[in-house]
């Protein structure tokens, strides 16, 4: 799922535990990224903050206490996101989260047969109404969900009846779409299109009629608010490659042969070795392929009105086209788990306020992927193109934002690492080697932040 919401994740089947705790291991390899990265230490302690701040909020309502809780765990980055939004407004987009993710867990249960999943799919717009209705499926934290599903439904009977409204007509035009592609192979670009509106972009057609029912912003125009969540989407399905398509019992498979046919004989042969070149030219393609939805995602956020709804809306894209920058010529992509760095997400929370900070942050990362285009890959003429278009919208607005700088790093071959460029020297007493020693706590305490 897409925009804000369930990105493909492994806590669908029991042989997963996502979301994944981090191992000493984990910790430690956090720890070199903040000892190379002292910059971003400052947004990590903020966020830390905003995560120790969110977990101490008590609420009265032991229905409404499991929807937050069970809300931190199952999506933890969306709900750092969401507790910028007021009261109202951020109850109803809670449980419209929670709702689109219980549905999600039934379609991304691959131990459940078509035959169990199609009708639930598609009834499960009633379900939310109905005090009998009661199914368990999923594992890990997403299973509680299911399981719990009940207290889910008792706050969703308290919302608005104009909330209500939305949530219950995006969660069955979502679940007709997902029943649609269960038997159904995304052979073609227009399939992924398609797929990406069901579970993503209907995320962001529901958040937008949630925002003008709460009387926060005009009503924008459906393809509009589609894009949004389609260039998440998209982002989700190239970075998670080697997850889905290791998925237990049976793989995913998310790319579309119309791409992936050009370059092997199955989708699966892109992560054996010697097919790495096919495979990143492949990879190259996939990511070109998404810049269609930037132009329209821009033109979204920049009619927002509402600083906190801009915040809520403009993080995700911005994370988004980082993503799809750490991907490009990444051979990593079929060998590991590839992500932004917490650091670096924390700065982009930190650092997504207005429109200005938006352009500059996707000119930069455009710079980024433009470093690392290599003129032998065989959609690199279009590749540049597109992304001097989005260079030159940026440009355009007169809002262009120079002092951002999340810049790519290229380096010899295909495996080009995230990098922060640090405009100026920082003279932060964290930087220092005795006021390492003397914050190691403080440090340790950064990188056990369960939000990403």
């Amino acid at each position: 799922m897409g925009l804000l919401g369930p990105a493909h994740h492994n806590c669908a089947h029991p042989n997963h535990d996502e979301p994944r705790r981090p191992s000493p291991t984990d910790a430690g390899a956090d720890l070199v990224d903040i000892l190379k990265h002292p910059e971003e230490i400052c947004p990590l302690i903020k966020l830390r903050m905003v995560v120790l701040g969110a977990e101490k909020r008590t609420l009265p309502q032991p229905h409404w206490a499991f929807c937050y809780t069970i809300m931190s765990k199952v999506a933890r980055s969306f709900a750092i996101t969401i507790v910028q939004l007021d009261e109202t407004l951020r109850d109803a987009i809670l449980i419209f989260y929670l709702v689109l993710r219980a549905l999600d867990t039934v379609e991304d249960d691959m131990s459940l047969s078509s035959q169990v999943k199609i009708p639930i799919l598609k009834d499960f717009h009633e379900y939310i109404y109905d005090h009998d209705w009661h199914f368990v499926c999923g594992s890990s934290d997403c299973r509680v969900l299911m399981d719990q599903f009940h207290l889910v439904r008792k706050s969703f009977l308290e919302l608005d009846k104009s909330h209500q409204d939305v949530i219950k007509d995006i969660t069955r035009r979502m679940g007709a779409g997902m029943a649609k592609f269960i038997d159904k192979e995304v052979e073609t670009i227009d399939d992924l299109n398609e797929y990406a509106h069901y579970v993503a972009g209907l995320v962001g057609v529901g958040l937008s009629k949630i925002f003008h029912a709460s009387s926060i912003e005009d009503l924008s125009p459906e393809y509009l608010s589609n894009t949004m969540g389609c260039l998440l989407q998209k982002a989700n399905v190239i970075r998670d490659y080697l997850e889905d398509i290791e998925e237990i019992p049976r793989p995913r498979m998310f790319w579309p042969r119309e791409i992936w046919s050009k370059y092997v004989n199955k989708l699966e042969d892109l992560k054996n070795e010697e097919n790495s070149i096919e495979a990143v030219h492949c990879l190259n393609h996939m990511v070109t392929s998404s810049f269609v939805y930037v132009e329209d995602c821009l033109k979204y956020l920049s009619a927002l009105k509402d600083p906190a709804v801009f915040r809520f809306c403009a993080t995700p894209q911005v994370m988004a086209i980082g993503t799809l920058a750490l991907c490009y010529n990444n051979i990593n992509v079929f060998r590991s788990r590839v992500k932004l760095r917490r650091g670096l997400i924390a700065k982009i929370i930190e650092r997504t306020r207005t429109m200005s900070d938006v352009y500059g942050a996707f000119f930069e990362f455009c710079s980024c992927m433009k470093s690392k285009v290599d003129k032998h890959d065989p959609n690199a003429s279009k590749t540049e193109s597109r992304l001097e278009a989005i260079q030159q919208i940026c440009i355009n607005s007169g809002m262009l934002n120079y002092r951002r700088f999340y810049i790519m790093r290229s380096e010899k071959g295909y495996d080009s690492a995230l990098e922060i460029f640090k405009e100026r020297p920082v003279t932060s007493r964290l930087h220092t080697s005795s006021g390492m020693k003397g914050n190691t706590k403080m440090l340790l305490m950064i990188i056990n932040i369960r939000a990403f």
